[in-house]
């Protein structure tokens, strides 16, 4: 998956004659044995009507294998048992695994997770024989009596590295490649009564050396068994190609189909192509004759008009039913078929794609099969949550990395609307990229082939495939201008794209970079390529991250080539455990007990939703910002907004969706309304708000928000769901500008010793050391109210992408200026109304100094002014700038004005609106699955914290403050200059809560995860900052004045 700096020199000596004496699994020019060509996902049905439904129980010439078989697991494949697939082989001993099934969510072996490499040291092609975890199984079936006579098939449809299946004891076959089918025909190895199935699986074999993808290394047969049985004269695959004219109006259809006769004797029957619509009519029929000679293959085409069809495309899924028949000379049914097409064209032109003759904007993630309870099985539950989430969060897109997925996620594509870029199960990251890897060698050619013939042979027909992708990070050898080419012959319709093409070579229609930096990006976007610049990972969502995602579609929007991206990656890959004192939380690499395995920790916690496919803080920046309405300010002084229908198909209309907008003042509600808009697609249209007449005094002001939502619903969307929103602040705002005091002020009592000063107003008392220390302790609360006081701090605890541009080193001075301090008292100001000391703070390490002035005011409360003043040009940006406090962990009711009620940072906030907000402090933080920064709240106005009778803290800035309110101290979740194999678990949190109270933090950043730092706009880099705010005490009943 992601780019790595250094790699991995192979020892890649390989002779003519190794091939004849090593072992299948050994030998890259073995890979398929016996094994039948892949096709279409198409089952026989003995009437049409069945075939309609195309629903695989339903149809007599299909078993399901599926359940629990025999098995016995082995270190190693040397530990088989020779004869263990032989009838008379005692098995009473085995125990049993789940088909479908991963060997080590059933009690067997250990998961390896490894971004690259490959579970074993490289050398390919030759495994580590000592640890090559070893699957053995054994299932009995029986042959239905209706299918004597007629041709049975062993379908697999994938999940297996290396595979030898036998039956009744004799060897069938062989097959590599885990993630395409692997079909026999088993017909002349079974008997009447009880058959006996056996497989041998290899979790590892020189087909690893082409499956090194960033995920769980995993073992077992994880994908769907079944027997299908055919007649002498079988439909064997067809190629339909439902396309448009050329003013996208007709459909254009034509097919071939292939039929193959498996008899003795030459064969006259008829076929028969149909299309129908969702009610059923026909839209298109027509019948040839054919006539096959003796064990003869022959293929017919069919072609024509369909008057005006319904398009397919992601908003508008509309499919047809392509129903194949196979009649003989009486007109009866010998079998029938059918799969669901769309009519849609996919062209390039003029450097864009355009699916039906518009620009479309992908809005795509990537996806890995990933169930967090059964590892690497996949089922429909799992599927159909995934594509109500993608609704949810404005998904339209998805590459599937780095293989084809079950065949059952593309018809739920096909049918409810993703556009695919299908990916080829081929990556070889470990072996670098230059021309030591072996797409550049003759005897692994084959299997680069072959891998991008059975995905394009399987899928096809799918409306949903709109890309081939020839695989990921396998660097750009000889064997990819092949494949390309081999892509481009077989299927006209679509695009080919491989990311290690670059804009150098000629191998793909799609530049398809993966994590531009940010500088390239910009050139890009202001040039005409040539070619669609479509992103096939960007947006490395690691730990706390997803920083400058709208920055990514600001500058996308710009350009003429640039058309969207995949968001890398869809899900977390933790899995539930618990640990030794029963505490759960959820593992990644090197746990599960693989510390003293290949691993490369937390990197597969990179993901948009968690484990168990729910929302986390960075989910809701991705549907803000790939919503499909928009919203832009154009005269809001007259309450004139543009609403934008970004949607390319589909027209905004009042009975689909509803508008409200909401006025508010100072964070509070003050006006709101509905409103109606029909737009068409790809279209804007402006509305005038009825608002009431604003009066911007002092200390005041009003932000608009706009929301859309549904009025009907979906299959997966609700009544009222909102589907989009937008947020604009009013240009004569004036919040921050000096309002009256208080006239309920009282006079400051000073008392001084030779050691510290002491100040009261209003019955709060302040008190200040002289030398080595500032604020030492705040009195007059009904109990205590700081527990720790107000210390500078440049610190925060890194996250994934800090760690990744080595921030834990490069920075880490500012943890020492944060922890080691040297204060000195400069002088006391003192008027009527107010009395101000001034202290210079000197931290260690840096060349700086932190001027505070501290101000208590005569209604009680304390201004806190900072003045921080770099002396030198060479320091590194900061984390942060403020200050850390701790209180009481009574004061755990949280309201803040500012953005939420989500956590939000300066380069991820778009999603966060303005309000008022509150909740408990221990509910501020996700548990991100390696412990880091969490919890902020970006331009905050003032805040509250109070115990459960309403005393406590309040904060008012000067100006918008970056604020946090955990339990948590920075160093909980700090583990200095190195990870640790740390889980939120391990943390115990504090019976405090901890407050930060900031200028700015650091932008979490969001181009990758090991080596880019945040845009250069969400670092503070500058020489010279101040801030100040104001600390009031909170007694129960008073009527404290937020502003």
């Amino acid at each position: 998956m992601k780019r790595t700096i250094s790699l991995v020199l192979a020892c890649l000596s390989l002779t003519n004659a190794y091939s004849q004496s090593k072992p299948d699994w050994e030998n890259p020019e073995v890979f398929a044995i016996n094994k039948e060509k892949t096709r279409s996902s198409l089952l026989p049905y003995a009437s049409e009507a069945l075939a309609i439904k195309n629903e695989y129980k339903s149809s007599p010439y299909y078993q399901s294998l599926n359940g629990k078989w025999q098995f016995h697991w082995f270190g190693k494949i040397a530990d088989v048992p020779d004869e263990f697939f032989k009838e008379e082989f005692n098995a009473s001993s085995w125990t049993t695994m789940p088909v479908p099934g991963n060997w080590e969510f059933n009690g067997f072996g250990i998961p390896i997770y490894v971004n690259t490499g490959f579970g074993f040291s490289s050398s390919p092609p030759f495994i580590n024989r000592e640890d090559s975890p070893t699957g053995a199984y054994r299932k009995q079936f029986n042959i239905p009596e209706n299918w004597n006579g007629r041709k049975v098939f062993l379908h697999f449809e994938g999940g297996t590295n290396s595979m030898y299946v036998w039956i009744n004891g004799k060897k069938v076959g062989y097959t590599e490649n885990s993630k395409s089918p692997a079909e026999f025909d088993i017909t002349p190895y079974l008997k009447k009564g009880s058959n006996l199935l056996a497989c041998e699986v290899h979790k590892f074999s020189d087909g690893s050396y082409l499956e090194d993808q960033d995920m769980w290394r995993l073992g077992g047969i994880n994908r769907s068994v079944y027997l299908y049985a055919t007649d002498q004269t079988r439909i064997l695959d067809f190629f339909a190609h439902p396309d448009l004219d050329a003013q996208y109006k007709n459909g254009l259809f034509s097919s071939s189909v292939k039929i193959q006769n498996y008899g003795n004797a030459a064969t006259a029957q008829m076929v028969e192509v149909s299309i129908l619509d969702k009610q059923g009519k026909k839209v298109f029929s027509q019948q040839k004759p054919i006539n096959l000679a003796a064990q003869a293959v022959d293929s017919l085409v069919f072609e024509g008009t369909v008057k005006t069809p319904l398009k397919w495309t992601a908003e508008t899924p509309n499919l047809y039913t392509m129903l194949v028949t196979l009649k003989d000379g009486q007109k009866k049914v010998i079998e029938s078929t059918s799969h669901r097409i769309g009519f849609r064209k996919v062209e390039i032109k003029d450097g864009q794609v355009l699916i039906n003759g518009k620009r479309v904007l992908f809005k795509g993630v990537n996806l890995h099969e990933f169930n967090t309870q059964t590892g690497q099985v996949v089922d429909s539950v799992v599927m159909l949550r995934n594509i109500q989430l993608f609704k949810e969060l404005n998904i339209n897109a998805v590459r599937t990395s780095h293989y084809p997925q079950q065949p059952l996620w593309y018809r739920l594509c096909d049918e409810y609307g993703i556009y695919l870029v299908d990916e080829a199960n081929l990556e070889s990251h470990g072996l670098g990229y230059g021309p030591n890897n072996v797409s550049n060698f003759p005897e692994w050619k084959a299997a680069h082939m072959d891998r991008i013939m059975r995905l394009i042979e399987r899928d096809k027909n799918h409306a949903s495939v709109i890309f081939w992708s020839l695989g990921n990070e396998a660097s750009n050898g000889k064997a990819f201008f092949d494949m390309y080419d081999w892509a481009k012959a077989r299927d006209k319709s679509r695009p080919v794209q491989y990311e290690q093409a670059y804009q150098r070579d000629r191998n793909t229609d799609i530049i398809c970079h993966m994590y531009p930096s940010w500088g390239s990006m910009v050139r890009d976007a202001a040039k005409d390529l040539g070619k669609p610049y479509i992103m096939c990972e960007y947006a490395h969502a690691m730990g706390n991250s997803m920083g400058n995602f709208q920055d990514y579609w600001d500058l996308m929007r710009t350009s003429k080539n640039m058309q969207g991206g995949f968001i890398w990656e869809w899900y977390n890959h933790g899995f539930k455990t618990k640990d030794e004192q029963g505490r759960e939380y959820w593992a990644y690499g090197g746990d599960l007990n693989g510390f003293n395995k290949p691993n490369d920790g937390n990197f597969c916690m990179d993901g948009i939703v968690t484990p168990d496919q729910q929302y986390m803080p960075h989910t809701h920046i991705v549907k803000k910002v790939y919503q499909n309405i928009l919203f832009e300010a154009k005269d809001l002084a007259n309450g004139v907004v543009t609403v934008i229908n970004d949607f390319k198909f589909t027209p905004i209309s009042t009975q689909e969706y509803g508008f409200k907008w909401v006025l508010l003042k100072n964070g509070t509600n003050v006006a709101e309304g509905n409103f109606e808009v029909a737009i068409a697609a790809d279209s804007r249209k402006e509305v005038t708000l009825k608002l009431p007449k604003l009066a911007f005094e002092a200390g005041v002001e009003y932000y608009l928000q706009v929301y859309a939502h549904r009025r009907t619903a979906t299959k997966f969307l609700p009544v009222g769901f909102e589907v989009a929103k937008g947020e604009f602040a009013f240009t004569n705002n004036n919040y921050f500008a000096e309002v009256a005091k208080n006239a309920n002020q009282t006079k400051i009592e000073k008392k001084e010793t030779q050691q510290k000063y002491s100040f009261t107003a209003n019955g709060i008392t302040y008190e200040f050391g002289k030398d080595n220390r500032a604020l030492t302790d705040i009195k007059g609360a009904s109990k205590q109210l700081i527990a720790k006081m107000p210390k500078l701090n440049f610190w925060r605890a890194p996250t994934d992408n800090d760690f990744g541009s080595q921030a834990q080193y490069n920075l880490r001075v500012w943890e020492t200026a944060s922890i080691s301090q040297k204060v000195s008292f400069k002088s006391i100001d003192e008027k009527a109304d107010a009395i101000t000391l001034n202290y210079e703070f000197q931290p260690q390490g840096v060349a700086a100094k932190v001027e505070v002035a501290y101000t208590i005011n005569s209604d009680g409360s304390l201004t806190v002014n900072t003045h921080y003043k770099a002396l030198t040009d060479d320091l590194p940006e900061m984390m942060r700038l403020g200050m850390n406090m701790e209180l009481p962990k009574e004061y755990n009711n949280f309201t803040w004005y500012g953005r939420g009620p989500w956590e939000n940072y300066v380069d991820r906030h778009q999603d966060a609106f303005i309000s008022v907000w509150s909740g408990k402090v221990g509910e501020q933080v996700f548990p991100y699955y390696r412990p880091q920064e969490a919890g902020n709240k970006t331009d905050v106005r003032w805040f509250t914290l109070t115990d459960s009778e309403g005393n406590g803290l309040q904060i008012k800035g000067a100006q918008p403050l970056s604020v946090s309110a955990t339990n948590y101290r920075i160093e909980d979740w700090d583990p200095g200059t190195t990870k640790k194999q740390q889980h939120p678990s391990d943390i115990i949190p504090s019976d405090r809560v901890i407050l930060n109270v900031d200028l700015f933090q650091r932008g979490v950043g969001g181009l990758d995860s090991w080596g880019s730092k945040p845009l250069d706009k969400y670092l503070f880099r500058g020489k010279e900052y101040q801030y100040s705010y104001t600390m009031s005490v909170i007694r129960k009943g008073s009527n404290q004045n937020s502003k």
